[in-house]
């Protein structure tokens, strides 16, 4: 009488690692991708008080604040938070996030997100000229216009 032959060979657990290496290859960066677009998130969520506050400005149009004078910046010893070191703007409003904390990130210590306010054509705003002006959108992770950020890195809503 024959016996039947129980288990795996080793020929099908040599597959089966094999597979599970693959997939380990293709899930590690994507989620080390993801790692640090959930830190630079919070870069994005720190200037959003800016936002409100500049919106505001532009629309009342009472006051002329200066460059960190909007009343919404943050910096310090310590930072913001873990991964924003600061909060600054400049006169006619701009919003920039200075990072910290995410090595990642190549640009080292000037690792910089812009968020900059702009009209319905798309042009961006200056205190000057659109004073009593609603803000229309923000143009946020614009290469031009300061971010150094890697565009990979940043979320979908703020890609330039």
């Amino acid at each position: 009488m024959k016996k039947v032959q129980q288990g795996f060979t080793l020929i099908e657990l040599m597959i089966v690692i094999a597979i599970i290496g693959i997939l380990a290859a293709v899930a590690l960066p994507a989620y080390q991708d993801y790692t640090v677009r959930a830190k630079a998130s919070e870069i994005v969520l720190a200037a959003s008080t800016c936002r409100t506050a500049i919106t505001e400005y532009y629309q009342s149009g009472d006051a002329t604040p200066a460059a960190n004078g909007w009343g919404c910046e943050s910096s310090g010893a310590g930072g913001s938070s873990k991964y924003v070191k600061s909060v600054a703007t400049t006169a006619d409003g701009a919003i920039v996030v200075t990072a910290q904390g995410i090595s990642e990130l190549t640009a080292g210590s000037a690792d910089v997100l812009t968020l900059v306010p702009e009209l319905s054509d798309g042009t961006s705003m200056t205190w000057a000229a659109d004073k009593g002006k609603a803000v229309f959108q923000w143009t946020c992770g614009d290469d031009s216009k300061g971010t150094t950020i890697p565009k990979q890195y940043l979320p979908g809503s703020c890609r330039g």
